[in-house]
């Protein structure tokens, strides 16, 4: 046993004492048949056990989990103190029709001309058609959802002749999306479209149900032992808009990756560069939306799994509070740090689809008890002067500490824009703990995913996964109750330095990711990869609003000097997305004329 560590009660921590240690992460970069030898080697009983307890130690996870004394209670969910009312925001009515949601959400973005703004060659007006662009092309006119519908198609199906092969979709029913564009063509045809949102195409990830499509969560066999019977939730709100669903995007698999990487499906490709990862989890999602094809898609963020591809392919990703939109038909419905969001390439987008899918769960409402849902007013008055009066908080050795400085130092430039165009004030924070913020994530979704996979994995079904994911189980599979427990007393600290830390700023400020997008080893390919290095840097920044439910969003500032999009992150206080979604809003504007058009782009509207 090591030396007992007895922690401060939290509330006597020290912030000036406090030393930023930058992570380091000890494990094998494996690939191929490496990987291959390394999971038969970790799977074996006793020498597994010896060597996942020598990673743990190296790691310090032993030490924090094991040999330390945590004076706090456990805190088995988020809980959130009650929160001021942010200002410039209209509530929205979570029990209304999820149409009539969006409807008022459109009352209250900014005005937009259609299409005039809009260059397709790659110039620097460079921007992606939003969902007002596809509303006015069909109700003027100009093309149909049907005709759209068959220019998606087309390009699906070049996909699967790609070699390698780089699916977008796991899932994919050309029929069923001619049906459901035929239905919306005829709703526009008799001038009774259900929302804006009507004859707006959307993927799916594997992990959400979207009937009659089966919910693999990208395995090989999660569908035989899981039927879909309906759609989740989240699903069926957005059918009642109208939204046409082109099937189910790719993911890294069960969402315990990082990169994208699928050897079951092949590996989802950057559009902004083939031989580079999307990210994940939700890969698939990030680089259909970023690719041009769907205006926008909904992902599952655990780990990021929404702001990384979403940073890494230069796209709008939003997580929300934790229980502010309903879980339920998703292979994630029972964890405590999910959620489902959506992806998009505009941030008016993000706001239109999240206006229609959130709604917390009848559960969820008694035992969080959230504050009523609201939107940004971005017209008003009180709206404006709540953007100039914004407190940023920034934690700036962990905020410098990234791969590359290209990802700093456009984040920096970012906010120094933003103060003194609006006049936000930057304000240097301090965040205490961090490794035990990482290693508590860690050990709360790994336990969460081994609960919810355990009745299936044993009788071989855990020998059909990916050699990654072996990997990942054999960890979760090694944490203990105590160290679920501690894991839980650890996240009440953290949520108590967060809270303290939001009664100083509105939000936090960080690159969404520590690299831009990662190089793809042509060896992981076909049997996969494990490289805790990349997720280290990936994850750098992303786990507080997993572990602690808090909103956050990922918005594209710009490129590296490889052309690779970098991401900034806004991470807001409990159930604060109308402030985020403003601030995303102002970042998005001061960005603009820097929009590159992806190597991979499709214009599927084509009403030139």
């Amino acid at each position: 046993m090591g030396t007992k560590r007895v922690m401060l009660p939290v509330e006597r921590v020290d912030l000036s004492t406090v030393k930023y240690e930058p992570e380091v992460i000890q494990a094998p970069h494996l690939t191929g048949f490496k990987l291959k030898l390394f999971v038969r080697i970790i799977e074996t009983p006793l020498i597994g056990s010896f060597i996942m307890s020598l990673l743990k130690k190296q790691n310090k996870m032993v030490q924090l989990l094991q040999n330390t004394v945590i004076p706090e209670p456990p805190m088995f969910k988020p809980e959130f103190p009650p929160q001021e009312p942010e200002t410039g925001v209209v509530v929205i009515d979570e029990d209304g029709k999820p149409e009539d949601r969006v409807e008022m959400a459109l009352k209250f973005i900014p005005r937009h001309d259609p299409g005039s703004d809009r260059n397709g060659d790659g110039a620097p007006s460079f921007r992606y058609w939003k969902i007002r662009d596809y509303a006015h092309a069909y109700r003027s006119g100009l093309t149909t959802p049907s005709t759209v519908a068959e220019n998606i198609i087309s390009v699906i199906k070049e996909f699967n002749y790609d070699k390698p092969p780089t699916p977008l979709l796991i899932s994919f029913d050309a029929e069923d999306i001619r049906n459901q564009a035929a239905a919306s063509t005829k709703r526009f045809e008799e001038g009774y479209p259900l929302s804006i949102l009507d004859g707006i195409f959307m993927a799916i990830k594997d992990d959400i149900d979207c009937f009659p499509h089966p919910s693999k969560g990208a395995t090989t066999w999660m569908h035989e032992v899981r039927s879909v019977m309906r759609d989740a939730v989240s699903v069926s709100r957005l059918r009642s808009c109208g939204v046409i669903f082109i099937g189910k995007a790719n993911m890294h698999e069960i969402g315990m990756g990082t990169t994208g990487n699928n050897p079951n499906y092949g590996t989802t490709r950057n559009p902004h560069a083939h031989e580079r990862y999307t990210g994940g989890s939700s890969s698939g999602p990030a680089a259909i939306v970023a690719s041009g094809l769907c205006s926008a898609a909904l992902g599952t963020d655990g780990g990021g799994s929404v702001r990384i591809p979403s940073s890494l392919c230069g796209v709008v990703g939003l997580k929300t509070t934790y229980g502010r939109t309903d879980i339920r038909g998703s292979l994630c419905d029972s964890g405590t740090v999910e959620i489902i969001g959506p992806i998009a390439s505009a941030v008016e987008d993000v706001v239109l689809v999240y206006a229609a899918i959130l709604g917390s769960s009848p559960a969820e409402r008694i035992s969080l008890k959230p504050s009523p849902p609201c939107l940004p007013n971005f017209s008003s008055y009180e709206s404006v002067n709540a953007l100039g009066s914004l407190r940023m908080g920034k934690y700036t050795a962990w905020f410098n500490d990234v791969e590359s400085t290209d990802i700093s130092d456009k984040c920096e430039d970012v906010l120094n824009q933003l103060s003194k165009t609006h006049g936000c004030e930057i304000i240097e924070i301090v965040i205490p703990e961090l490794q035990e913020m990482r290693t508590a994530h860690i050990v709360s979704i790994g336990s969460e995913c081994i609960s919810s996979l355990n009745p299936d994995i044993g009788d071989g079904k855990g020998l059909r996964l990916t050699y990654d994911t072996r990997t990942n189980l054999a960890l979760f599979q090694s944490f203990t109750a105590a160290d679920y427990v501690a894991a839980q007393c650890l996240r009440r600290r953290i949520m108590y330095h967060h809270m303290e830390i939001f009664k100083k700023v509105d939000v936090i400020v960080t690159p969404t990711t520590g690299m831009t997008a990662p190089i793809i080893p042509p060896s992981a390919l076909k049997i996969g990869e494990t490289d805790l290095r990349v997720s280290g840097y990936l994850m750098q920044f992303i786990i507080a609003a997993n572990l602690l439910g808090l909103p956050a969003i990922s918005v594209p500032v710009g490129y590296d000097k490889q052309g690779l999009p970098i991401g900034l992150q806004i991470i807001g206080r409990p159930w604060g997305e109308a402030t985020i979604l403003r601030l995303a809003s102002a970042v998005e504007e001061l960005c603009a004329q820097t929009k590159k058009k992806p190597a991979s782009f499709y214009d599927v509207l084509k009403t030139n």
